[in-house]
C-alpha cells in the first residue's frame, strides 16, 4: 500500500500545505519545530484515526481556526479526516468526521483502509513505561488488522467508564446496587474475553516469530475476566471505586536469559527490542491483511548510534518509509541518493 500524498488544512502549524511521497523512501528534513513530527502525526491519524500524540482532538486544531482536516490519497482510496471545534454544527464538546472516497463512514469503518507502523523515540515507552504504553501497542496494531478487535475494545471501554463511575456511586453510597451491574458485567466478560483471546494470539504470534535483530520471551500478563472473578473482587472494588480485573490491567513483559528487560537490560538492549517489535508488527499487519504498511521512522537517528542507525536503515526495502530527521548527514550517500527529499527548512 502507497500513500501518494496528504493535504493538510489547519492542522498543527500548518494552514494549508500538500505534501507528495515517493513510492520506496521519503526524506523529510528540518529543523526542531518546524512541523516534521506534525507530519508524521497526520499520516499516523489517516490509518489510526487518532493521535499519537495527544487525547484532546482541539489540540490539532491550528490556533484560532475552527476546523482541521487531513486528506490522505492511496492508489485507491481518498481518505479524509476531520476535526470539529467544539460549539460548530451545534455540538458542545470537539468531534471528528471520517470519509472513505467521499463517502462518511464511523472511525470503526474508517480504520483499516490505510495501513502505518511508527517507529519514535518515544517508542522505548512500551519497553520501560506503565503497562499502558504496553496495552497501547497491542491495540494499534490489532486494531488496525481486525475490525472484530476495535468493535471489542470500543465497547469493552464504553462499558468500563459506565461500570466505574456505578462504582464509585456505590463507594460513595456504602453499597452497590447488583441490578444497576448485571448488564456492564455481561458487558465487560463477553466483550474482554474477546479481547483476551485475541492479544494472546498476537503475544503468541510474537513468541514464536523468528527474532533476526534480538532474540527474546515475550510474556503475557493477563487480567482475565470473569463472573467469578467480578464476584471475587466484588467488595473491593467498591472500596476501590474502580473496577480491578479485566483486559485494561493487562501487561506483557520481554526477557533476555530470564532477566526482565525493563529491570536489567542494558538501554542498547532495549532500543534493539523496540527495533524487532516495529519488524513483528510490519510482518504481522502485512500477514493478516496482505497489504505492506507504510513505515514512519520519527526523528530517531538522534537518539541511536551507528550501529542501531543500519539497522534501521536495514529495515527501509521492504515497504514504504517516511523518514523524518534534522541532518541529512545521519543517512549515507549512497542511500541519500534514491530518496525523495521534502525539505520543511527550505519551505518556511
Amino acid at each position: 500500500m502507497i500513500l501518494k500524498s496528504i493535504l493538510l488544512q489547519n492542522f498543527r502549524s500548518y494552514s494549508q500545505k500538500e505534501f507528495q511521497f515517493g513510492e520506496d523512501t521519503t526524506i523529510i528534513i528540518g529543523a526542531n519545530t518546524v512541523g516534521k513530527t506534525n507530519l508524521i502525526e497526520a499520516i499516523f491519524f489517516v490509518a489510526q484515526g487518532r493521535s499519537f500524540r495527544v487525547d484532546k482532538d482541539e489540540q490539532l486544531i491550528k490556533f484560532e481556526k475552527s476546523v482541521a482536516r487531513i486528506k490522505g490519497k492511496t492508489e485507491d482510496k481518498d481518505l479524509e479526516a476531520v476535526i470539529v471545534q467544539g460549539g460548530m454544527e451545534g455540538r458542545l464538546r470537539p468531534f471528528k468526521k471520517y470519509l472513505v472516497n467521499g463517502v462518511s463512514k464511523r472511525k470503526i469503518d474508517f480504520i483499516g483502509n490505510f495501513f502505518a507502523v511508527l517507529f519514535a523515540p518515544s517508542d522505548l515507552d512500551i519497553i520501560i513505561g506503565n503497562p499502558s504504553k504496553r496495552r497501547d501497542f497491542i491495540d494499534n496494531v490489532l486494531s488496525q488488522v481486525d475490525k472484530d478487535y476495535r468493535q471489542a475494545l470500543t465497547f469493552y471501554q464504553k462499558g468500563l467508564r459506565i461500570r466505574n463511575a456505578l462504582l464509585h456511586k456505590a463507594k460513595e453510597e456504602g453499597r452497590r446496587s447488583e441490578k444497576e451491574f448485571l448488564y456492564w458485567d455481561n458487558l465487560l466478560i463477553n466483550q474482554g474475553q474477546k479481547l483476551t483471546r485475541k492479544r494472546e494470539d498476537f503475544i503468541t504470534y510474537l513468541e514464536n516469530s523468528k527474532k533476526e535483530i534480538l532474540n527474546f520471551e515475550i510474556f503475557y500478563d493477563k487480567s482475565a475476566i470473569s463472573r467469578e472473578r467480578l464476584l471475587q473482587y466484588k467488595e473491593a472494588e467498591v472500596g476501590a471505586g474502580v473496577t480491578l480485573v479485566g483486559p485494561h490491567r493487562d501487561d506483557f513483559y520481554i526477557r533476555i536469559n530470564a532477566n526482565d528487560i525493563r529491570y536489567f537490560g542494558s538501554r542498547g538492549q532495549q532500543r534493539l527490542a523496540i527495533l524487532q517489535l516495529k519488524l513483528l508488527e510490519l510482518a504481522f499487519i502485512q500477514e493478516k491483511t496482505e497489504e505492506r504498511s507504510v513505515l514512519l521512522l520519527d526523528d530517531i537517528f538522534s537518539e541511536l548510534d551507528e550501529e542501531h542507525i543500519n539497522l534501521v536503515l536495514g529495515m527501509i526495502g521492504s515497504q514504504q518509509t517516511i523518514i523524518t530527521t534534522t541532518h541529512l548527514e545521519f543517512i549515507p550517500k549512497k542511500i541519500l541518493k534514491e530518496m525523495a527529499v521534502i525539505s520543511l527548512d527550505k519551505e518556511k
